[in-house]
């Protein structure tokens, strides 16, 4: 009994000192204004006349603790500096790979139909390259949340598994096989033999190209672009931008370099080459693209469809899909359009090339552009230049 009156004379005492100080610190901020506002005067004047209570303590405590800086409603961004252009660096050599893959479906397209695949129909054919490109773009309603809850790491490291195993995949896929069966072999059993091979390798285009690159291409574009969000705002557009070149670059590289090593080398070893030249550029990718602020580690790695309530960014979002929706055409069927017209086999690879060298100023200059003129003014004209051509 006399521990709990002491400990109650000692709370009073501190509780009478502290009014005491906060009724002299009242006096001072009066006596000067200069140095502090109206604010500070009033949170002393009701801290020295109002009772404290240990709830009220307890909640004042917890109004203080520190915020989620990712909950913070201003964002700061560095908009440049090493680190963030090594990261626009590393974005662009892993878009090199992977958009470079997808700006080249042209020319293994207009090979495969006409070499591997050339008994096969033109639409079965076309399905190898249009499961790719969904895929490519498709898997980034899965990949960007997970990009959110688990940062770029472990993405771009199975991008480059993907993309680098789909190429020597690919390159298996040449149609230049033997029969190892026994002589013995009836008729019957041999053609059905044949006929499981047959079935199989077209199956090797969809499990190679299809399926393996096209996840492999979302892998590593959508945390390329990601990464960049985190350094850049106001010059987000120039540095998406830049980076995107790196597809038209790879456009550019891919087709003539295949091109030319088509009748040196066969299809094999220049899909092989082409995967050596991947695993280096991914490599690069994986040193360099990074996130500016540690991922959530309590966000959830599934797509959160409630964010369409929003009626104006559901149609942007509308908007976007049948932009893409139309893009890829001409590249996937543009060398095989030049070949069935009468165009000489080595120009209708070239003019795959020609156009991802346009790309490369129809995808840096628009971002610089967007940046000034707004990202929406910027996608009209793009939209109106592209329907005039």
């Amino acid at each position: 009994m006399s521990d709990r009156l002491g400990w109650e004379a000692q709370e009073t005492s501190s509780l009478s000192l502290k009014e005491n100080h906060d009724s002299q610190r009242v006096e001072q901020l009066n006596n000067s204004p200069q140095w502090c506002d109206d604010t500070e005067k009033q949170s002393y004047s009701h801290a020295s006349t109002t009772p404290r209570k240990d709830d009220d303590i307890a909640d004042t405590s917890a109004k203080h603790e520190p915020s989620d800086p990712e909950a913070s409603p201003e964002v700061t961004y560095p908009e440049g500096g090493l680190r963030a252009w090594l990261v626009v660096l590393g974005s662009f050599s892993g878009m090199v790979a992977g958009f470079g893959l997808m700006n080249t479906v042209g020319t293994f397209q207009a090979y495969i139909s006409t070499h591997q695949l050339e008994n096969v129909s033109p639409g079965a054919v076309g399905w190898i390259f249009s499961i790719y490109v969904f895929l490519a773009f498709g898997c980034g309603l899965q990949i960007g949340p997970i990009f959110d809850a688990k940062g770029p790491r472990w993405l771009v490291i199975g991008g480059t598994v993907c993309l680098v195993v789909g190429m020597i995949g690919i390159s298996e896929s040449t149609g230049r096989f033997y029969l190892m069966a026994p002589i013995s072999l009836d008729c019957d059993t041999l053609f059905v033999w044949l006929l499981i091979w047959g079935l199989s390798e077209y199956w090797h285009f969809i499990l190679t190209f299809s399926i393996l690159g096209g996840v492999g291409t979302s892998l590593i574009f959508t945390p390329a672009v990601g990464a960049i969000a985190h350094f850049f705002s106001r010059r987000r557009g120039a540095a998406t931008g830049l980076a995107a070149t790196g597809g038209s670059f790879g456009g550019i590289i891919f087709p003539l370099a295949l091109e030319a090593l088509f009748p040196k080398l066969g299809f094999a070893w220049s899909a092989r080459l082409v995967a050596l030249i991947f695993l280096i550029l991914l490599i690069v990718a994986n040193l360099l693209i990074r996130t500016r602020l540690p991922p959530k580690p309590s966000g959830t790695v599934w797509p959160d469809f409630r964010i369409f309530r929003d009626v104006t960014f559901a149609l942007t979002t509308a908007g976007v899909f049948f932009i893409e929706w139309g893009l890829f055409v001409p590249l996937t069927f543009i060398s095989s359009y030049a070949l069935a017209n009468g165009v000489s086999p080595t120009f209708s690879y070239q003019v795959l090339a020609i156009l991802n060298a346009g790309s490369v100023f129809g995808r840096g200059i628009p971002g610089y552009i967007a940046d000034r003129l707004g990202r929406f003014n910027t996608m009209i004209l793009a939209v109106l230049l592209c329907l005039l051509s």
